[in-house]
């Protein structure tokens, strides 16, 4: 992984956590990149980005104690998202991580070759959302 990719990395995770890039945005920097996916582990507080080759970037992720609760509520999942999409007001990226994390989210994978991103609970219990057309 060159330089240029750790920084692109950085930037995007920053952007998150700071909302000055959407997820489509941050999404769309990561492939001009080259990265093919990236995961958010809320239980270890990382972030970790992958190239084609395997090679990976862990980074830090802001300190976040919401608990996660002990099941995964597809419900809450689908509602935190729609929200994200839709822009609603006072939307912010750690506020849809509060809101997942109160839902059973341990954690989330997001693959750009697959146009999806997979949820996780602390279970292997799984949600599945397919990135909009």
């Amino acid at each position: 992984m060159n330089d240029h990719q750790k920084l692109v990395a950085k930037q995007c995770l920053s952007a998150a956590h700071d909302d000055t890039l959407d997820f489509p945005a941050i999404v769309g920097r990561l492939i001009e990149a080259g990265f093919e996916s990236y995961a958010i582990d809320f239980r270890r507080q990382t972030a970790t980005y992958y190239l084609p080759s395997g090679e990976s970037l862990d980074l830090p992720i802001s300190g976040e104690d919401t608990p996660i609760a002990s099941s995964l509520d597809d419900d809450a999942i689908s509602n935190a998202i729609r929200e994200a999409q839709s822009g609603v007001a006072g939307y912010t990226y750690l506020g849809f991580c509060r809101k997942v994390r109160k839902a059973g989210c341990a954690g989330y994978i997001v693959s750009f070759t697959g146009r999806r991103a997979v949820y996780f609970g602390r279970t292997a219990e799984t949600h599945v959302e397919h990135f909009p057309n």
